[in-house]
């Protein structure tokens, strides 16, 4: 037998060995992605391909770009005064249904939204109305969706007491919106209005707004509510059980 036939009776390999490594690759990919994703979702982060803002609905979260989360959040607004709403076909059923209607154990936080702070906004005075320009313009967006409401926090002439030191209502720059008495009926109309100011925070220039034992922060990239630790646990003022607060960022020097 010469040496050309020893040779064309080789065993031929192929590319089976490279194939049966790259699938063996690939499958440890997808398992180590599942894992981060898994994590992240455990730790509560936005995930960075979610979108602007997610909704935690009963089928899991839902991301939202910003422009959806403003769309949706009024629209609930509007609906649940029997006012004519935004059409919102386009949205998952049941980011409208969990926005409108709150958890369905307990009422909660449903809808986060990224933090995001301009940096090129000055510094303002507070007007007649004790409001700086930035927090009267939330006044009246509030107004005009959700109608008039029991407002606190300021005053013609600013106020100088009755808040804790170094509070932003001494600077014109926050806003009570007070849902009395503690109720679940009025927690989950206190989460319908924060959930429209975190959707909305980035066009009105809000920095914060704390409700319920919670606080939504802009300057937080993560964009979760997280734990507020009120000074006295036992006063239901300063945890904002009855009472959304809002402020708007300082300007300037910020």
């Amino acid at each position: 037998m010469t040496e050309q036939t020893q040779e064309r009776r080789r065993p031929n390999r192929g590319p089976l060995p490279g194939l049966v490594l790259f699938v063996v690759i690939a499958g440890s990919l997808v398992l180590i992605g599942a894992g981060l994703f898994s994590g992240q979702l455990s730790r509560g982060g936005l995930l960075p391909w979610n979108g602007d803002c997610t909704v935690s609905t009963a089928d899991g979260e839902v991301g939202l770009d910003r422009e959806e989360a403003k769309l949706a959040t009024t629209a609930v607004a509007l609906s649940a005064q029997g006012m004519a709403a935004p059409d919102t076909s386009d949205l998952d059923p049941s980011v409208v249904r969990r926005l409108a209607e709150g958890p369905p154990e307990d009422a909660g936080a449903s809808l986060s939204c990224r933090g995001s702070v301009r940096e090129d906004v000055p510094e303002q005075q507070p007007t007649a109305t004790g409001l700086t320009p930035r927090a009267e313009l939330v006044r009246e967006s509030m107004t005009d969706v959700f109608g008039e409401q029991s407002l606190g926090g300021f005053a013609p002439g600013g106020v100088d007491q009755g808040h804790q030191e170094g509070s932003t209502h001494y600077e014109g720059r926050a806003i009570d919106i007070f849902f009395r008495p503690v109720s679940e009926e009025n927690r989950r109309d206190g989460w319908m209005l924060a959930h429209w100011l975190v959707a909305h925070a980035e066009d009105l220039d809000i920095q914060y707004v704390i409700f319920d034992d919670q606080v939504w922060s802009a300057r937080s990239s993560r964009g979760q509510w997280q734990d507020y630790r009120a000074s006295d646990p036992g006063n239901e003022i300063l945890r904002h059980l009855d009472h959304v607060h809002v402020d708007v960022v300082r300007g300037g020097t910020d």
